[in-house]
């Protein structure tokens, strides 16, 4: 795929909304082509396909994710707090892109077959949560993980299904509730909180 200049990319998200509600199969390049504003022969000059087009929607989504995660991986205080934030960035770039987001509900197992955006999610978000929770063994603020790299993908979907279910249905909750029960579930878990000794 060539490199897209950046105003070719920004009228790429006039498509988004299409593939998300027809689905990448029932989406021809004709239909991007006139929902982008972007001409046919230009699709296949940048694009082989349609295929191509979608990574392209998603690996941009992963990027912005990917800044936003590395500022709150990168914060002041200790790995815990930091792994909340990375919840509300991860949410809010979600919440701030729907249509992508829709359009990855759609088309999910084709998306997870497309190497390059596995490496894309791979240093957006699997590589400095595993860094982040061995931060969290040292100073204390998080349980050892057996698996870091384990938990980090699974921290992801759990943060990912959230952020879907909520572009699906509109997000009628403030971002930072979402955010928060999610930083709660990772952190709490879901064992009864202890209050103390029978009797106190």
């Amino acid at each position: 795929m060539r490199e897209l200049p950046v105003q070719l990319a920004t009228k790429l998200y006039g498509a988004a909304e299409l593939i998300a509600d027809q689905g990448l199969d029932n989406t021809k390049i004709d239909d991007i082509a006139e929902a982008s504003g972007v001409p046919k022969a230009t699709l296949y000059y940048y694009f082989t396909g349609k295929e191509e087009i979608l990574a392209f929607l998603l690996k941009d989504l992963l990027t912005a994710i990917a800044g936003d995660v590395a500022v709150a991986v990168n914060a002041e205080g200790p790995a815990s707090e930091r792994l909340a934030g990375v919840v509300r960035a991860q949410l809010g770039v979600m919440l701030r892109n729907p249509a992508p987001c829709r359009a990855l509900v759609g088309d999910l197992g084709r998306a997870t077959r497309l190497p390059e955006l596995a490496a894309a999610l791979s240093a957006a978000f699997y590589e400095p949560v595993e860094k982040l929770l061995r931060e969290g063994a040292e100073d204390g603020s998080l349980r050892r993980a057996e698996d870091p790299m384990s938990e980090a993908v699974m921290i992801f979907g759990t943060v990912t299904i959230a952020g879907l279910m909520e572009a699906i249905m509109g997000a009628h909750r403030e971002m930072d509730a979402i955010a928060n029960g999610v930083a709660r579930l990772l952190l709490d878990g879901l064992a009864p909180r202890t209050t103390g000794a029978a009797g106190a």
